[in-house]
């Protein structure tokens, strides 16, 4: 891989990684009502989950899904679905949670790396460097190489929108404030559906 093409794939995948998403919406509420430390599973799901995708579709993934009307429909309902269970789990939340708490869990590391299968936007992020970043000449080892640039982006990427949520989390002790905030960043994962509509 040329350096030009190189640094291009790097500005994409910290582009992709660090812009608003269904992902980086709910690691800004993790952070604000579960704390930084409590995120990381979180943030670390994400980033494996993300990455075994990206590889999934560069191996062939991505045309069996597009290929088949049925499997992509499939992905976005269930997709959909989730995204609107944890949009109501996020705007039903009325109070920080403490580490101790019982019912009030962040999302585990499983569930972060499963979720990604079911993200619209991460599925669009991994189609789109892979057809614009491979390599037709070296395919296994630049599919690997757009792997590993995305791992080394992204967990940073996504760790700045839980830890600015951490900080949020003094300012938004209180109830009222914290009632709204959720009511926004649920409102915000419903609107990153739209993708799915089109």
């Amino acid at each position: 891989m040329s350096w030009d093409l190189f640094v291009a794939l790097t500005l994409f995948a910290f582009a992709t990684s660090i812009t608003p998403g269904p992902n980086n919406t709910m690691l800004l509420a993790s952070g604000v009502n579960f704390g930084f430390v409590r995120t990381i599973p979180h943030m670390l799901g994400i980033g494996v989950g993300f990455f075994v995708l990206l590889i999934g579709v560069g191996f062939g993934l991505g045309a069996l899904i597009t290929g088949f009307p049925v499997l992509h429909l499939a992905l976005k309902v269930i997709g959909g679905a989730y995204l609107l269970w944890i949009a109501w789990k996020i705007g039903t939340s009325r109070s920080l949670s403490e580490a101790g708490e019982a019912g009030l869990k962040p999302m585990t590391f499983l569930q972060a790396a499963a979720f990604q299968w079911v993200n619209p936007k991460a599925w669009i992020m991994a189609i789109t460097a892979m057809s614009a970043y491979t390599i037709p000449e070296h395919p296994y080892s630049s599919v690997l190489l757009i792997g590993v640039v995305f791992a080394v982006v992204n967990v940073p990427s996504v760790s700045t929108w839980a830890g600015f949520g951490s900080v949020l989390r003094g300012w938004l002790s209180d109830p009222v404030r914290l009632k709204w905030f959720n009511l926004t960043m649920a409102a915000l994962l419903v609107i990153s559906l739209w993708p799915l509509l089109k």
